[in-house]
């Protein structure tokens, strides 16, 4: 029975192929190189559930990598349950075709409580007092205290954040060769995130992301081969290339100056009231989902957004439920921040932390150090030592600076040398996210 390995090599395209990257560029050379047009929005979630079904946003319901949730009246990001995607997933098509068909999903996301056979994804412990304590889950659940004794525990600080690095992926990477070796699914599911952090934070031509382009192709190379050697496929996708921008634009705080935001004062802090606000902006890399509370602004909304600087669409009624009532897509060199407070002295306790699940909205500043501060490891360090004692606080080190950003992605009309690709082969056909799917059926069934 044919067996297939789908590696996820977040932020690669065809320009980025070559000289700086000979063991992907040696695989590419085997087979076929197609770049197509991204999801959109062109973000993680999006991509990953239109790959998995052959079905866009307002099908799946995955309107981007978080959205409002009108009912429940807050914003959600980065949430883990596969049952807020919709449709037939890829390994499930398959298994009707081939009983027995089994499936590993390793760190893509939605990776708990579905139907894969095995999986493993980023999952902390969040204690009674507050705190948090790294960790993965995985399914079986027997699993985690397996792969932890043999690989160690999963690097926790280098998936994301100001420590972002090689080592997440290179951990995902053995965990992938780990699970080939003992359970050879029929389809493998690897998610390797490691340009992501390089690109969004010095922007696609800076001269160190050479270095980092070396390591994902050691580590992805050395997979390839690994699997290879198994008698298994391998197939290398890419969810989406990154944008050389300049230009952060604060929608809330132009919401903020029309008077249509509503602000909670908490200790002194100012926290966004979504509930109750006329409309607020959802910040997502290059898109913005724009949700209206009150009708009667309705227009008056649509207006503004399209006179900002910086927003070159607006979109509306095409991505399904979830989505905001507009959708602001912004110019190419220019993306959204969350960001909603005039005065850094009242921005929200969580604004200076990594905090991926509090912050409505998405945030690239969370992979940088605030350049401002005296000491930072020293401040690090400090903390560290007081979560080893027990003491609870926060680690602030986070910048709220958006201008240090040089690299983003969101946008569908990006030219090909920015556009994701599918390498493998009798790749050459797919142009579309969507076809992605019928792509990858066609190489389990044949």
């Amino acid at each position: 029975m044919k067996r297939v390995a789908v590696l996820d090599v977040v932020g690669l395209t065809r320009g980025l192929l070559g000289e700086r990257t000979p063991r992907l560029a040696e695989f590419a050379g085997r087979g076929e190189v197609a770049s197509f047009k991204p999801a959109f929005p062109a973000v993680t979630c999006t991509a990953q559930a239109s790959y998995l079904t052959g079905r866009g946003p307002a099908w799946t319901g995955i309107v981007g990598n978080g959205w409002y949730d009108r009912e429940a009246a807050e914003v959600k990001f980065w949430k883990q349950s596969n049952h807020l995607v919709k449709g037939e997933k890829l390994w499930e098509r398959v298994r009707r075709e081939r009983p027995g068909f089994t499936c590993a999903k390793l760190f893509w996301w939605y990776n708990m409580y579905s139907s894969a056979d095995l999986a493993i994804t980023p999952r902390p412990l969040y204690l009674a007092d507050g705190g948090k304590v790294f960790d993965v889950h995985t399914h079986p659940l027997e699993m985690r205290d397996a792969i932890k004794r043999d690989l160690g525990a999963f690097p926790f600080p280098e998936f994301w954040g100001p420590m972002a690095g090689i080592g997440s992926s290179r951990w995902i990477a053995d965990a992938a060769k780990w699970i080939e070796d003992r359970h050879e699914p029929g389809l493998n599911l690897v998610y390797l995130p490691h340009l992501d952090y390089c690109l969004q934070k010095s922007g696609p031509g800076a001269p160190e992301v050479d270095a980092e382009l070396a390591a994902i192709d050691a580590v992805a190379g050395d997979l390839i081969a690994h699997l290879e050697r198994k008698g298994v496929e391998v197939v290398v996708v890419s969810e989406y290339g990154i944008s050389a921008v300049s230009r952060p634009v604060h929608l809330n705080r132009i919401f903020r100056k029309r008077g249509w935001l509503r602000i909670k004062e908490e200790l002194g802090r100012e926290t966004l009231d979504c509930g109750t606000c006329q409309a607020f902006a959802v910040a997502d890399h290059q898109v913005a989902h724009v949700y209206v509370n009150d009708d009667a602004i309705r227009g008056e909304v649509r207006a503004v957004l399209e006179e900002t600087e910086g927003v070159e669409e607006v979109r509306e009624g095409t991505l399904g439920e979830r989505a905001g009532d507009f959708v602001a897509v912004a110019e190419p060199d220019a993306w959204f921040t969350y960001y909603y407070w005039d005065d850094d002295q009242r921005a929200p306790d969580f604004a200076r932390t990594v905090d991926i699940h509090r912050k409505p909205g998405y945030d690239p500043a969370e992979l940088f150090i605030d350049p401002g501060l005296c000491c930072p490891r020293l401040k690090m360090a400090q903390f560290l030592m007081k979560k080893k004692l027990g003491m609870r606080g926060l680690l602030e080190v986070i910048p709220l600076d958006a201008s240090l950003v040089r690299g983003s992605h969101g946008r569908d009309a990006v030219p090909e040398d920015e556009q994701p690709v599918v390498i493998g082969t009798g790749a050459a056909g797919v142009h579309s996210a969507e076809a992605v799917f019928d792509y990858l059926l066609g190489r389990c069934m044949s």
